[in-house]
């Protein structure tokens, strides 16, 4: 199924998620499931780094399709390995640069130290 069309919605839900890199591995921030009738427009994606000393680095990738389950999924970068001093924070999508994240399409973040990097994303839900 297709993103609904913009202009003929019928719910616009206002959500927020907040997700703590606790790992170097890469983690899921943002989903949109395949057939959900849904398209997702992120409207803000920061990065905060919490720990008062040290500097951390992060990538956040935007997954064509759910690469957990689709070995044919590509990425592209919207940051690669962009240094976030200690106690700051690094704005990676504001409101002059949303976008929208469509069915079958997510968000991943990579720290390249656990437990220092908190990714917050606000984004509105349409179907």
């Amino acid at each position: 199924m297709a993103a609904p069309n913009v202009v003929n919605v019928a719910t616009i839900t206002a959500k927020s998620v907040a997700v703590d890199l606790d790992s170097v591995n890469n983690t899921l921030i943002l989903s949109n499931a395949e057939s959900s009738g849904k398209v997702f427009k992120l409207n803000q994606l920061i990065v905060v780094n919490d720990d008062g000393t040290n500097s951390a680095n992060i990538t956040v990738t935007y997954v064509t399709k759910d690469a957990v389950a689709d070995a044919g999924s590509t990425s592209k970068h919207m940051a690669k390995t962009v240094a976030v001093p200690a106690g700051s924070m690094l704005v990676v999508i504001d409101k002059s640069t949303a976008m929208y994240i469509e069915e079958d399409r997510s968000i991943y973040a990579q720290a390249s130290v656990a437990n220092d990097l908190d990714v917050i994303a606000s984004y509105e839900e349409i179907s």
